[in-house]
């Protein structure tokens, strides 16, 4: 509308006009809804996606329930970044390019329950980063360069329900931090760089135990060593694994006993404990002759017990038939000598009873 048309509407239109927009100015104080994101107050919810914020904006409602800042180029979160909405329920900081996070940054949310990470520039997560988010449920870093996770994230993980690390640089993870999520329903672990060695067996251990109580999981795809390249991590057989060394129970086992420099050399720790400087040989696993399984053995014993049963009541029967045929071969060869000895006898007593003359 041109200023000479706005001079002659009538001054009731104008006042009105005037008034609506004084009502907006009034709404977005009074709401202090961040200029360049769009605020709604019925739902708490705050969307500042796309909208090329390198920061996190400072005056955010603090009723806010939702807040949506993905697909924005904020590279950073310092401590206490959303202290301003304690009461934030859902975060999304997908599709940004976060490299670092200070150790406070999620401080303060008590109530949040949904946290995405996706698709940012992150390396590792810091064991105290989630510390004070006693309520998350979902927590999502997929898409990220992380190649290391230690084996605690936070204090209290019993009710994290979903939790994703694809699309990572991971090698290894430690069960303990996956036995910390006593509720977890979802777990998704593909597309890593899964080092299937002796220090992946505890993982495939839990595994196998997560699906047997009804978790739902993607799969654990071996990038090394060569020989499981390609193989779901849970079809390769238990039998191929050995379990890691470790060098301080083996030191235990000679408690005040001087070791020979043979078992010096062989309990030596190695140099460095990062996975990039070991030797790439170092559990690795080596096809070896697969162990006698229970079950076939205990059937091996069994039909070698009928076996012998089977023979030795053939020797018994070739016993009794030996012993019997013996007795009816000796008790006819006795019958024509007791007839020859009965005419002796009756010759000899005639002689007897009658003498020569």
């Amino acid at each position: 509308m041109s200023l000479r048309e706005n001079v002659c509407l009538p001054h009731w239109v104008r006042g009105e006009l005037l008034l609506l927009s004084s009502v907006v100015f009034l709404l977005r104080v009074a709401c202090g809804c961040p200029e360049k994101c769009h605020c709604q107050p019925t739902l708490n919810s705050v969307d500042c996606s796309c909208r090329g914020l390198a920061e996190i904006p400072p005056d955010l409602p603090p009723q806010t329930l939702t807040l949506h800042l993905q697909d924005n180029q904020i590279h950073q979160l310092s401590a206490s970044a959303f202290r301003s909405v304690p009461q934030l329920m859902t975060l999304n900081l997908g599709n940004n390019s976060l490299s670092i996070l200070a150790p406070g940054a999620f401080h303060g949310l008590q109530h949040l329950r949904v946290l995405n990470l996706t698709q940012n520039s992150l390396h590792s997560l810091e064991s105290g980063l989630f510390h004070s988010l006693p309520q998350l449920r979902e927590l999502d870093v997929s898409s990220n360069n992380i190649n290391h996770l230690p084996a605690a994230l936070g204090e209290r993980w019993e009710n994290l329900t979903l939790f994703a690390v694809q699309q990572n640089q991971l090698q290894q993870l430690d069960r303990v931090l996956l036995e910390s999520m006593s509720s977890l329903k979802l777990l998704f672990l593909k597309d890593n760089l899964w080092k299937c060695n002796c220090h992946l067996l505890g993982l495939k251990l839990w595994l196998e135990k997560f699906l047997y109580k009804g978790g739902v999981m993607d799969s654990v795809i071996c990038a090394s060593p060569d020989t499981w390249k390609g193989k779901d991590l849970l079809k390769i057989p238990h039998e191929l694994y050995q379990p890691c060394l470790s060098p301080s129970a083996d030191l235990e086992s000679w408690p005040g006993q001087p070791l020979s420099p043979a078992q010096q050399a062989v309990l030596r720790p190695p140099k460095s404990h990062s996975v990039e400087e070991q030797d790439p040989s170092d559990c690795e696993l080596k096809p070896k002759p697969r162990p006698a399984n229970l079950r076939r053995a205990l059937v091996t014993v069994i039909i070698a017990g009928v076996l012998c049963g089977i023979l030795c009541l053939m020797m018994l029967v070739a016993t009794i038939y030996g012993c019997t045929y013996a007795a009816i071969t000796a008790h006819y060869r006795e019958a024509p000598v007791a007839q020859t000895i009965e005419p002796a006898k009756t010759e000899e007593k005639e002689l007897l009873d009658n003498p020569p003359a």
